[in-house]
């Protein structure tokens, strides 16, 4: 049996973008991830503000690591993210996800991104879609 661990690994191997991120996934178990960023000045939008989209990268990430990590290939149906605090440079942010649903055929997760003084400054709500082949 593939460990989450296994699975990671092995999505990692081709993720340009997490890479680009630099993420650094903390822990990564069934159903769960905790992935940390440090926020750089290229990440930064025309109000010298974290861009959202960084932002929701990072929550899609640990999404796709926390559904995928059964060694189910999943693959997400819809995304939601609300912005709640400005982020800039420097800051380190911690995404952290929560399983809500793990049926058969669908999962639902919740992700809080917390920065370095442990503000929630965003909140992500995902489902996912597991297609029953595996990854490793």
């Amino acid at each position: 049996m593939k460990t989450p661990q296994d699975v990671l690994n092995r999505m990692m191997k081709k993720d340009r973008f997490s890479d680009w991120l630099k993420l650094d996934v903390k822990s990564i178990e069934e159903g769960k991830s905790l992935v940390e960023m440090i926020v750089r000045e290229d990440m930064l939008n025309g109000f010298d503000v974290l861009h959202g989209g960084v932002t929701f990268a990072l929550a899609d990430s640990a999404f796709a690591f926390a559904c995928n990590s059964r060694n189910n290939l999943t693959l997400a149906l819809d995304a939601q993210i609300s912005f709640m605090k400005k982020v800039v440079t420097g800051d380190v942010l911690t995404a952290s996800v929560e399983e809500l649903h793990n049926g058969k055929s669908t999962g639902v997760y919740e992700v809080k991104i917390t920065n370095q003084k442990n503000e929630t400054v965003a909140a992500f709500r995902g489902t996912a879609y597991r297609t029953g082949k595996e990854l490793v």
